[in-house]
Parts: structure tokens; C-alpha cells; sequence
């Protein structure tokens, strides 16, 4: 779970990106102009920030450089806009904006440059991690426990099974399907997304599914 900053000046637009980064999994801070933005970002120092360009007060152009020139530009900035022209993207790519979403915004489109940057910005904390346990004295230790924590991270959730043979069929079968979509939903850190595409499952049909055999929607997002 990420913690991701939407400002956008357009109501419907951050409710829309608000819901879809929420049902991910995301913790989601909303701000309507520059002057939010800095004080959410001063605030919840977010692991990546969607950021609208045209915005009353300050453009988010001009709030990107601003970052830029005091040393904030420290997490993933993805522009969007409805209006912009190509010189207005490569300006703010160059200033260090990690992509630009033209808008309307497309959900795979959102949740493909969403991920991106949070696998960019995890690589550069594991980076960052690296270089101090290096200069560690303790480094030999320190980089045994850094190799366990991966091991056991890559081997992800562990399903617990235990069925009742002696029930009716039915019922071990919303037994297994249940446990099913509860392993699922852990590995994939709540993302109903994910877990649409690993069980084969459209979300509406799944989110159904979900519902009748009784599963925590929310139980994935914090073994997550």
C-alpha cells in the first residue's frame, strides 16, 4: 500500500482517481490547488503524486519546478492534463515529471503509470537501504537479515487449507473457494484488479463472488 497525492483542481476528477487508487489499495490524500499540494506534501509526505497542470492559482508546472529548485522532487510526479501541448510535457519531463496522463484518464492507463512509478521509487529506498547497511559496521549481519526479509517476502503468503471432507459438497466447496480468494487477496495486496486477472474472473463477477461467500475485502489489504 502507497500513499498517493491527487491534486487536481476538478472535483469529479479526484473522487474518480481517489476511488480507483483506494479500491488498489492506496492510502489517497486529496488537494485542489498548489497551496494544498505543498501542505499535503509537507504533511503526508506521499510515495508518489498525481499532479494536474492547469490549476487556478499556481500551475502544476510551475509547483513541479518549485519542488524541483527546494530539493522535494523526492517521489514520483505523474502530470495530467486535458489541455497541454507537447511543449508543456517534455517541459515538465525534463524538469523531472516521471510521466504525463492525457485526459480522459483511462483506469489501465492510471493504474499502469501508478505502478511504475512506485516500482521506480521502491528501487531507489531499496537502493538507498543498501548504501547504509554497507557503510554499516554491522554489514556481514545486516545483509544476512536483508536476504531472509526477501526470501520470505518472495515467498508470499502461505494458504492455511483445512476442509471438512464430510461435508456436503457444497459447503467444501464455498470452503475452498473462500480460502482461495482470501490467498489471492493477500498476495495481491487487496488488489481487486490482480486478483481479477490471476483467478480469470471479471471484477464485477468477482466482487460478487466476493460478497457471497462472506470474504474480507478488507483482510487482504492488511496482511498486505
Amino acid at each position: 500500500m502507497a500513499n498517493i497525492l491527487v491534486v487536481d483542481d476538478e472535483l469529479g476528477i479526484r473522487d474518480l482517481l481517489s476511488e480507483i487508487l483506494n479500491d488498489e489499495g492506496h492510502q489517497v490524500e486529496l488537494a485542489e490547488n498548489a497551496a494544498q499540494a505543498r501542505a499535503a506534501r509537507q504533511r503526508a509526505r506521499p510515495d508518489l503524486v498525481l499532479l494536474d497542470i492547469w490549476m487556478p492559482d499556481t500551475d502544476g508546472v510551475t509547483l513541479l519546478k518549485e519542488w524541483s529548485t527546494l530539493g522535494l522532487l523526492n517521489m514520483p510526479v505523474i502530470m495530467m492534463s486535458g489541455h497541454a501541448t507537447v511543449d508543456t510535457a517534455v517541459e515538465a519531463t525534463k524538469i523531472g515529471a516521471m510521466a504525463f496522463l492525457e485526459k480522459p484518464i483511462t483506469m489501465q492507463k492510471l493504474l499502469q503509470a501508478v505502478e511504475q512509478g512506485l516500482s521506480r521509487q521502491g528501487a531507489k529506498k531499496t537502493a538507498s537501504v543498501m548504501l547504509g547497511v554497507i557503510s554499516s559496521p554491522n554489514h556481514s549481519a545486516q545483509v544476512a537479515a536483508l536476504h531472509a526479509q526477501a526470501d520470505s517476502q518472495s515467498a508470499g503468503p502461505q494458504p492455511v487449507q483445512s476442509f471438512g471432507l464430510d461435508k456436503l459438497l457444497r459447503d467444501a466447496r464455498d470452503e475452498f473457494e473462500k480460502a482461495y480468494f482470501e490467498f489471492h487477496l493477500a498476495k495481491e495486496g487487496g488488489s481487486m484488479t490482480r486478483v481479477a486477472e490471476r483467478t480469470g474472473l471479471e471484477r464485477t463477477h468477482l466482487y460478487r463472488k466476493l460478497k457471497q461467500l462472506g470474504v474480507d475485502l478488507s483482510r487482504g489489504k492488511r496482511v498486505a
